[in-house]
C-alpha cells in the first residue's frame, strides 16, 4: 500500500528562493517518468524522511499535487553531508502494473557458529538486484546466517525468487561467507628486551 505525501508546485527555480525552501523544512524535487511530463515540486523533508526510515528506499509513495495523485518512487536523493540533510530528491513516477528493476538492501538475521567459533563474517554484497510490480517490491530481503561454520557461504544460486519478486543477480555471486580466522603474528623481541640493562653494561666497564 502507498504511503500519501503532499507535494507543492515550485515553479520559481530561483537559488534564493530554493534556499529558503530549504530553510523553511521543504526538500526541492523533481517528478518525472510514466506518463509525466516533468515538473518540478516541493515535499516536506521530515515527512519524505520518516517514509523512507519506516518503509524503506523503494517504498511507492502517492504524492498529492493540486488534487492530482502521482504514484512515484524515491529514484535519487542528495544531502548536505555536512547537516546530514535532504537538499534535493527525484521521484520517478511508475507504471503499478508493470514490473520495474530495483535495488533491495540485504538483511543478515541470527549469528553464524563459524564466528562463534573464531571465523571472520565477510559480506561481499549488501543489495540484490529484483524485478517485481511496484507493490511486490520488498522492503528488504532477509537471509538467516546462524548455521553457517567457517568455510561456509551463501551465493545467490542458495536463495529463492520471492512471492511477487525474481532474482536478477548472477547465480554464482557470493553474499556471505564465514571465513577461516588469520593466523596471529608471532612476538618478536623488543629493542629493550634484546639490549642488557645498563647496570651491566656499567659493572663491564668497571
Amino acid at each position: 500500500m502507498a504511503v500519501t505525501l503532499d507535494a507543492q508546485k515550485r515553479e520559481n527555480l530561483q537559488s534564493s528562493y530554493t534556499k529558503a525552501l530549504r530553510q523553511s523544512g521543504e526538500v526541492p524535487s523533481i517528478i518525472y517518468g510514466y506518463q509525466v511530463e516533468p515538473k518540478t515540486v516541493a515535499v516536506n523533508s521530515l515527512e519524505l524522511v520518516k517514509t523512507l526510515r519506516d518503509e524503506g528506499k523503494n517504498a511507492i509513495i502517492s504524492l498529492q499535487i493540486d488534487g492530482e495523485t502521482v504514484d512515484v518512487i524515491l529514484h535519487e536523493y542528495q544531502t548536505d553531508p555536512l547537516k546530514d540533510e535532504l537538499v534535493h530528491a527525484d521521484f520517478y513516477a511508475v507504471n503499478m502494473k508493470e514490473e520495474m528493476d530495483v535495488q533491495v538492501p540485504i538483511s543478515l538475521e541470527g549469528e553464524a557458529v563459524g564466528v562463534k567459533e573464531g571465523g571472520v563474517l565477510q559480506q561481499p554484497l549488501y543489495e540484490l538486484s529484483v524485478r517485481a510490480k511496484p507493490n511486490d517490491i520488498p522492503e528488504q530481503i532477509t537471509i538467516d546466517v546462524s548455521k553457517l561454520s567457517v568455510g561456509d557461504s551463501i551465493s545467490v544460486s542458495d536463495l529463492k525468487d520471492g512471492k511477487g519478486y525474481e532474482i536478477l543477480e548472477d547465480e554464482a555471486t557470493t553474499i556471505v561467507s564465514i571465513l577461516v580466522p588469520s593466523a596471529e603474528p608471532e612476538e618478536t623481541p623488543t629493542d629493550e628486551e634484546q639490549s642488557e640493562p645498563e647496570v651491566i653494561n656499567q659493572k663491564n666497564k668497571e
